[in-house]
């Protein structure tokens, strides 16, 4: 046999092994060498959490990662979804890990560190990441109130969503299910936002690269369904009067107070986090904006006589459905309308 033939049959053969290893060696595989990914972070929001029929939450694969990752499929089929959100996660175990629920999740620790590593090893095949993190710096200071809170267990299951057709049932909370807040913890959940969003973003950021996009989101206030809870509504009148007793002029009960003193929370918490992306060259998805946070106007044409943000909390979450909440999560429609915020943000 020619000798020179075999050198060249044996330099072939070592170059297409050398291919093979290389599209083997990193997170990912080969399969990062055939598709592009879209990498979704967060919380139970992000992975979409919604009450079962009896209210204990699951997890399904109807958040808004998945409404947006059908927008972005429609443009290219050859994105593939990398889910590594974590029910429970707040801005400290995102970080650190030490979420028990979690821990299986993350080979490097936590959630950051797990993306940190995919990051830096499928930079070049990956074309969005898009994050929610800071309100379970919160939610867990809320008592009394409103269940599906991240602190509850969920399952780890993958299920069907539910659909939104019951969510806006016209009715608020149950009076029995008044809601308190522990002022200490929400100060201490605030400090430790204020230190941690900024490492969060950063590390992101230069996980990823320059080049890939990032997008963070804000979020609504789902308490401010409290304001159904006023007498009005509790007492057997309209869900209306309620709300509006507490929604225009600020109203003198104890849970109108409550949604003035919550409201004030996530405004600082939005204006945190909205900071800490836009300083790391990250975009922000307005989900407040998109669910008229701060429109505490009736319109004219209400057929419930509830304020705008009042009624699109009742619309898009599970805090006015008596049957399966309250619960702070988003129903159907408004996993899709926190999808449609992201859109807007993905450059072509």
């Amino acid at each position: 046999m020619d000798n020179r033939w075999c050198s060249a049959a044996a330099a072939a053969a070592a170059l297409a092994l050398a291919g093979t290893l290389t599209a083997c060696s990193s997170d990912g595989g080969q399969e990062a060498a055939r598709k592009r990914f879209y990498v979704s972070l967060g919380d139970s929001l992000a992975v979409g959490v919604q009450p079962r029929a009896d209210g204990t939450p699951e997890q399904t694969s109807q958040g808004y990662p998945d409404a947006l990752y059908r927008i972005l499929y429609d443009r290219d089929s050859t994105l593939a979804h990398k889910r590594l959100g974590c029910g429970g996660e707040d801005t400290t175990s995102f970080v650190h890990g030490n979420l028990e629920r979690c821990a299986e999740r993350y080979e490097e620790g936590s959630q950051l560190a797990q993306a940190e590593r995919f990051l830096r090893r499928n930079r070049a095949h990956t074309s969005l990441v898009t994050v929610g993190i800071g309100a379970n710096n919160f939610t867990g200071c809320v008592l009394d109130g409103a269940q599906g809170t991240d602190g509850a267990q969920e399952s780890d299951g993958e299920g069907s969503g539910h659909g939104d057709s019951d969510a806006a049932s016209g009715s608020g909370p149950e009076p029995a299910q008044r809601l308190e807040v522990d002022r200490e913890c929400v100060d201490k959940g605030m400090r430790r936002l204020r230190a941690e969003m900024p490492v969060i973003a950063a590390r992101l950021r230069d996980a990823a690269g320059p080049d890939v996009q990032i997008i963070g989101m804000n979020y609504y206030n789902p308490f401010l369904a409290a304001l159904l809870l006023e007498d009005g509504a509790a007492g057997g009148g309209s869900p209306g009067e309620g709300a509006q007793s507490g929604g225009e002029s600020g109203g003198g009960g104890a849970q109108s107070e409550l949604v003035d003193y919550a409201t004030g929370v996530f405004t600082e918490m939005n204006a945190v986090i909205t900071e800490s992306y836009t300083e790391a060259g990250i975009d922000v998805a307005d989900v407040a904006e998109a669910f008229q946070s701060s429109d505490s106007e009736v319109p004219e044409d209400s057929e419930t006589g509830m304020p705008t943000n009042v009624q699109r909390i009742c619309d898009y979450t599970w805090m006015c459905n008596t049957a399966r909440g309250p619960d702070i999560h988003t129903n159907q429609a408004g996993a899709t309308e926190i999808a449609e915020t992201f859109a807007e943000q993905v450059k072509a």
